[in-house]
């Protein structure tokens, strides 16, 4: 234990008061600069998830107080903060309106007005998406829409990647519509409450005229200019191997009675050191796909495998096993019959869902050949599925594929990474958010998968059973919330935090319901970045960096200072996140504002509406990264898109900030 004896050591901001070397800025706002070039590099690179990094800048910030000016009780503050908690209900009140299966039930109106036509497809996902961000978080929206989407263009021939961006694109501009339409807007009501001259939080309705000229121009954009640069990466026509290029890779081979294979489990075969899986075992003509490696495998069993041409040919001559075509081959030429569980089976990457009955496998290794009979009586659909990651903790897991299949029981056969494909040594990837993984499963394993609130079946025709009797309810809560929030009566998180307690009275959705309809990631991140806007505040650091960007640009009139800001906003909010860029623009903007002498609520206006529309690639956004695996993406695409639209709502955004509330 060490004991500092008081007044024989100084306390720490004496020590580094007496630095040998003269700092260029004052020794609180190197600090915090320091700090937060820390965090953007962390944000950036992303080592560890961003709210982790967030959590780690509140914690330094706190240890730091002597000089950033954040106390403990100011550091942890972000977790009350009315922002924070209004995101988190506004997370359970789209939970509650999805459950209900309203949007479902527009989406089929949608594929109804929407027909053949690609303009119509577009429209009518612009349409949808768009409006209804402003009031339910655009997560669950497009969560929604992807498999809608897709199963649109499949039945039309339209490409999925046409309409994808747009449905991204148009839930962002959408959520500018009101405050509680993105976490961005809640926030940035939050920081204009403490630094902005009035005190009072943005209302419901504060820029909405606004939000509706940036939704109509986007709108406009996408369904012409737009419509042209939005590449077709994915074809809507062939299988799920087809599209993912799994011909080469997926094959059917006969375990023979001489294999070694006979009588181990699939999982030992899993265990050597070969880019081989097994997904499916055919015997007696039932297919096998439940608790698949605890299987003992048997004499005749057909086994389809995914391997390359050479780990195939090398497995093939080392156990004992045959194509299933070359014995098929063989028998016509000699004359003989193959046996009936031969003759039975056939490519599993071509069976529909619903062709093949399987049986259920041991789940144990105990199990002996009886109990592995009497498992066969239990018949199961299987079925070839396309599976979304959703943002939030597929970016903290490092169990790779290996922990998806064990907690799924499914089989990955590849994964699409925007427009890259990966089928080869797929137990050496770590699944990530945005992801598409191209999966081999039991039906019922597949309804488990559905009720994941943090992947989504993308190729899924089938919809949940819904209790049509709950929309108005549901409906009713929401309006109810928007409404007491519009007229003043509540504060917005008041009325949201009521909204909630309705939700679960009402039976609409379970305590647990709630809890997993929460992105934790989000709400840490919310509370990690919150302290970083008290700490520019406090440590001066935000009044030295407004002074040197208005000496730095003295012959620019305040309408261009406003353009500047808003797209310095947007290109910040790509590297980091919407957030995150908030907290570090907002405070210097509105100094800005106040060194020019012009309108503070005009500046907060543009880095927020910079913030909540991040156009130019995948990553800034999570709706971005929702679509850019089931569209097949290249990075540049969203760029190639947005880039246009980023500069027209530039000028838009600016000119309707100055029309509407002056500079």
């Amino acid at each position: 234990m060490i004991t500092v004896v008081h007044g024989l050591v100084p306390p720490p901001s004496t020590l580094l008061g007496q630095l040998p070397v003269a700092l260029p800025v004052p020794l609180d706002v190197f600090v915090v600069l320091a700090v937060v070039a820390v965090a953007l590099a962390l944000f950036v690179l992303q080592p560890v998830s961003i709210d982790t990094t967030a959590i780690a800048l509140m914690v330094a910030l706190i240890l730091l107080g002597p000089w950033t000016g954040v106390s403990p009780e100011e550091g942890v503050s972000g977790f009350s903060n009315p922002a924070t908690l209004t995101v988190l209900s506004m997370f359970v009140l789209s939970e509650g309106v999805r459950q209900t299966g309203v949007i479902q039930i527009l989406t089929r109106k949608m594929e109804s007005f929407a027909g053949d036509s690609e303009f119509r497809q577009l429209l009518a996902t612009v349409g949808l998406s768009g409006p209804f961000a402003g009031f339910v978080n655009n997560t669950p929206i497009v969560a929604v829409l992807i498999p809608a989407v897709i199963n649109l263009a499949k039945k039309t021939g339209t490409s999925p990647s046409k309409l994808l961006i747009p449905l991204s694109f148009a839930s962002m501009m959408g959520g500018t519509l009101t405050v509680i339409g993105t976490s961005t807007n809640l926030l940035a009501s939050d920081i204009w409450t403490q630094i902005g001259p009035t005190g009072e939080p943005f209302s419901l309705f504060e820029f909405t005229q606004l939000g509706v000229v940036v939704l109509a121009v986007g709108s406009v954009y996408l369904l012409t200019v737009g419509r042209y640069l939005t590449p077709a990466r994915i074809t809507a026509e062939g299988s799920p191997t087809d599209q993912f290029g799994m011909s080469d890779y997926l094959t059917d081979v006969v375990v023979d009675e001489e294999s070694d294979l006979v009588g181990s489990q699939v999982r030992a075969l899993r265990r050597r050191d070969l880019d081989l899986d097994v997904f499916q075992i055919v015997r007696n003509g039932r297919t096998i796909v439940r608790g698949l490696p605890s299987e003992r495998i048997r004499a005749g069993d057909v086994l389809s495998v995914r391997a390359d041409q050479e780990t195939l040919e090398q497995v093939i001559e080392d156990e004992h096993l045959a194509l299933l075509p070359e014995l098929r081959d063989a028998a016509v030429d000699e004359g003989t019959s193959l046996p009936e569980e031969v003759v039975s089976a056939r490519h599993a990457w071509n069976r529909s869902p619903a062709s093949d009955a399987a049986p259920a496998a041991d789940e144990t290794e105990g199990k002996d050949d009886e109990a592995g009979d009497e498992a066969d009586d239990d018949e199961t659909e299987t079925s070839l599925t396309e599976v979304v990651l959703l943002p939030g903790p597929w970016s903290n897991r490092r169990d790779g594929v290996v922990g998806f299949e064990r907690e799924f029981d499914a089989t990955v056969l590849a994964i699409r990474r925007g427009n890259e494909v990966i089928r080869q040594r797929l137990r050496d990837v770590d699944p990530q958010a945005g992801d598409v993984l191209l999966v081999q499963t039991s039906a019922d394993v597949l309804d488990r998968i559905r009720t994941d609130a943090n992947v989504v079946v993308s190729s899924d025709e089938r919809w949940e059973e819904f209790d049509r009797r709950q929309i108005p309810i549901a409906l009713g809560i929401v309006a109810g919330v928007v409404g007491l929030a519009a007229l003043e009566y509540l504060p917005i998180m008041v009325s949201a935090l009521a909204g909630v307690v309705a939700m679960l009275f009402s039976g609409i959705l379970r305590p647990e319901d709630a809890y997993d309809a929460v992105d934790w990631d989000v709400i840490f991140l919310l509370a990690g970045v919150i302290p970083l806007g008290i700490a520019f505040e406090a440590s001066g650091t935000a009044d030295l960096i407004a002074t040197g960007i208005v000496a730095g640009s003295a012959v620019l009139p305040p309408i261009a200072m406003l353009a500047t800001f808003y797209l310095g906003t947007a290109i910040v909010t790509e590297m980091v996140s919407n957030n995150a860029s908030i907290v570090l623009m907002l405070p210097i903007a509105v100094e800005v504002a106040g060194q020019l002498g012009a309108n503070a609520f005009a500046f907060a206006l543009a880095v927020t509406f910079a913030a909540s529309t991040p156009l130019l690639s995948p990553v800034g956004y999570q709706t971005n990264l929702m679509v850019y695996g089931p569209g097949g993406y290249k990075f540049t695409d969203f760029a190639r898109v947005g880039a246009p639209l980023q500069l027209i709502l530039t000028v838009v955004t600016t000119a309707g900030i100055a029309f509407f509330w002056g500079l």
